[in-house]
């Protein structure tokens, strides 16, 4: 017997800006992902400047009914932010939701087909 997967989302975490274009990278990256996983929920969040908060984007999905959700941190590089800041935002939304698998991905600066693909553009 096939069971149906819990409903799942996928949030692009990012730092924020106050330019208001400086986001549209990071939605047309939530948008390529809708594309690839269109029955996954996906959304941006922003640390700081921008809306929504991780934290708000997190309830707006569990109150749609997702069930587990995935953090990618859209992060080139591994600083305060995504160090410190971002696992006490996850141990505070897992204890607000006990309900839901949260998974926190590397940032993205740590994938190696991130890197490849940057040295690639840079020699172009």
């Amino acid at each position: 017997m096939n069971s149906i997967p819990p409903p799942r989302g996928i949030i692009l975490f990012a730092h924020g800006s106050r330019d208001p274009l400086w986001c549209l990278p990071m939605e047309a990256v939530a948008q390529r992902v809708t594309k690839i996983a269109p029955d996954t929920t996906t959304a941006c969040a922003y640390l700081e400047l921008m809306q929504p908060s991780l934290p708000t984007c997190a309830a707006d999905m569990v109150a749609s009914g997702v069930q587990a959700i995935t953090i990618i941190p859209m992060f080139l590089g591994v600083g305060k932010h995504a160090r410190e800041d971002l696992p006490v935002i996850i141990a505070s939304l897992k204890a607000s939701h006990p309900a839901v698998t949260f998974t926190l991905q590397p940032a993205i600066g740590e994938n190696e087909r991130v890197l490849d693909l940057l040295a690639q553009i840079a020699v172009c």
